[in-house]
């Protein structure tokens, strides 16, 4: 039994392994017709790619993709797009010690008590590296949702979260944390350096706001567009929490205060609040989609901590090697990604029930 596939209509499937020869993506149900080259790609998987400040992992990939299937003549066949990205900079050797225990946080227990065995060689499948083939795929999904414009940013790391009134979506790009509150993006600076310089690492928030999405997208109880969007960006490797709208904080409203009141409007109703994030019964209103996603810090640590051997014995393990010491950042393009997948999949679920 596997579950490497992720969607309904459109549905990508991903491959490959951290330190194997290359990752790749097999995406299915995209509609023909497209105009799609690897030059629509590649910005995206460059947002995400390592090495390109001191604040991420050193690992130097280029992350180039390429189109293997399902394009001709520079658009979309609606047969399978197959994409691969080579891995050229892997350092197996510094895995040396995760081979004999277990990373406290990380996946490798958990992989040897299902499968018996495990590729320790930087996680393997359980490696945030699997997540550039999201990114890749989402790419393609973008392209089915021209209508929807999708912005994710870092919104607090290790605990220190930016100033909403300082809030400027034109900062997001302009410093290495996709922070839209420049001070904040300094104290980061800090932050992260101290942590990193100490062997340690530290979780990060992030917020995703896609705007555009009509209507009607979505589907009750089984195929809610809530549940679809918690699903697939919980899949991603160390995210711990996702909120829709409010999220947990609105536990503490009452009915009043959560309501998001309608007045008339010109075709649509005019919202007067979005405390539910642009969803409600599964289904969008034509609100922004508002989703938060909590990433616990990076389990590869130098600092050293206790943990056991795959004997049972007990030990001690510090992490060697180049690892994020917030994989938050780079996790951004990677929850744009995955909300760009689902919204592509439910617009094709809305038109093939109704029209």
């Amino acid at each position: 039994m596997s579950y490497n596939s992720f969607g309904r209509v459109f549905r990508f499937t991903t491959w490959g392994e951290s330190h194997g020869p290359a990752i790749g993506a097999v995406v299915d149900g995209c509609p023909p017709g497209i105009a799609l080259s690897e030059a629509d790609l590649q910005p995206f998987l460059d947002k995400r790619r390592p090495g390109t400040s001191r604040f991420t992992t050193q690992r130097q990939e280029p992350d180039a993709v390429r189109i293997l299937s399902g394009v001709f003549e520079g658009r979309s066949t609606g047969t399978p797009i197959s994409l691969m990205i080579e891995n050229v900079d892997q350092r197996s050797k510094d895995y040396s010690e995760v081979a004999k225990a277990y990373r406290p946080g990380h996946a490798d227990y958990a992989y040897d008590a299902k499968y018996g065995f495990r590729d320790h060689r930087g996680g393997g499948r359980s490696s945030a590296r699997e997540t550039a083939m999201r990114v890749a795929a989402g790419a393609v999904a973008r392209l089915v949702i021209p209508e929807v414009t999708i912005t994710a940013w870092v919104e607090a790391i290790g605990g220190d979260a930016i100033d909403p009134a300082r809030f400027d979506a034109g900062e997001i790009g302009r410093n290495p944390f996709f922070c839209p509150d420049p001070e904040a993006a300094k104290r980061w600076e800090r932050l992260v350096d101290e942590a990193r310089k100490a062997g340690s690492s530290l979780g990060a928030v992030i917020a995703c706001e896609a705007t555009g999405v009509p209507a009607g997208w979505g589907a009750p109880l089984y195929a809610k567009l809530d549940s679809e969007l918690a699903s697939g960006i919980m899949s991603i490797n160390a995210v711990k929490g996702v909120e829709i709208g409010d999220g947990f904080a609105a536990a503490a409203l009452r009915g009043e205060d959560n309501a998001d009141a309608m007045r008339p409007g010109a075709g649509a109703p005019t919202f007067l609040a979005n405390h539910a994030g642009g969803i409600a019964g599964g289904i969008a209103t034509g609100q922004p989609i508002r989703v938060r996603a909590a990433f616990k810090p990076t389990s590869s640590i130098l600092t050293p901590v206790e943990t056991i051997d795959r004997e049972g014995n007990a030990a001690e393990i510090a992490t060697r090697g180049r690892h994020d010491p917030c994989v938050g950042i780079r996790g951004v393009p990677v929850v744009e990604a995955m909300v760009a997948l689902v919204l592509a999949d439910q617009k094709l679920l809305h038109r093939a029930q109704c029209g």
